[in-house]
């Protein structure tokens, strides 16, 4: 699944979808076409999540407003329990297990280490819950629950996330090659099946999208 099929998929179901829901869908495969074009891993990995933004995010009330990890997370249960044909299940326990239980793994990629190493935590403090998460992970493996593993993934994935926006890394760094190749590769097939779900239950509340909608 990519963005050719995909687009073509929208520009034939769109009339008779919520404007909400084609415009996320406009937007997140606006993304993913830039990201596909690409050979740079650190850029295909910033459109990758810009398309993975555009698709979940949403405008809520700022009283209301949850973390982003935890809006993420609620979407991707949301997906999961939409998913028929199982493809997240594939994704996750078929095609990505290895590249998912290495950045579970990851202290590089464990927004606590980095806090840590900022004065923000002690080395116990950092320690201790590197290893409550990695025992929760292992209980989310074991049961082989899907939206749980994925939600935690991209935990991970969005601390490496905010080390590239932020300045907080060297383009095409070595020290992050390993972790930047296994995210785009698991962005890179994400995106698309969080796309196509979206796009198979027209019907459900998805929310409406985030930001003032204009023609774009």
């Amino acid at each position: 699944m990519n963005y050719d099929i995909l687009k073509k998929r929208h520009r034939n179901e769109r009339a008779g979808y919520p404007s909400n829901l084609s415009l996320r869908v406009h937007r997140s495969l606006s993304w993913l076409q830039r990201a596909e074009q690409l050979d740079d891993p650190d850029s295909q990995f910033i459109f990758l999540w810009i398309a993975f933004n555009a698709a979940y995010a949403t405008e809520i009330n700022e009283e209301y407003r949850t973390t982003e990890k935890t809006a993420f997370r609620g979407f991707l249960k949301k997906l999961s329990d939409l998913d028929a044909d199982k493809q997240l299940d594939g994704l996750t326990w078929t095609e990505f297990p290895r590249s998912i239980r290495v950045l579970l793994g990851n202290r590089f990629v464990f927004q606590p280490f980095w806090d840590y190493q900022n004065g923000k935590l002690s080395e116990d403090e950092w320690q201790d819950q590197f290893a409550r998460a990695k025992v929760a992970a292992q209980s989310a493996l074991g049961s082989e629950d899907t939206a749980t593993v994925l939600g935690v993934a991209l935990s991970r994935i969005y601390t490496l996330r905010n080390q590239l926006i932020h300045g907080g890394a060297t383009w095409g760094s070595k020290v992050n090659r390993d972790q930047i190749r296994d995210c785009v590769g698991l962005m890179s097939k994400l995106v698309p099946i969080i796309l196509t779900i979206m796009m198979d239950h027209p019907e459900t509340l998805w929310g409406n999208a985030c930001y003032p909608v204009v023609k774009n």
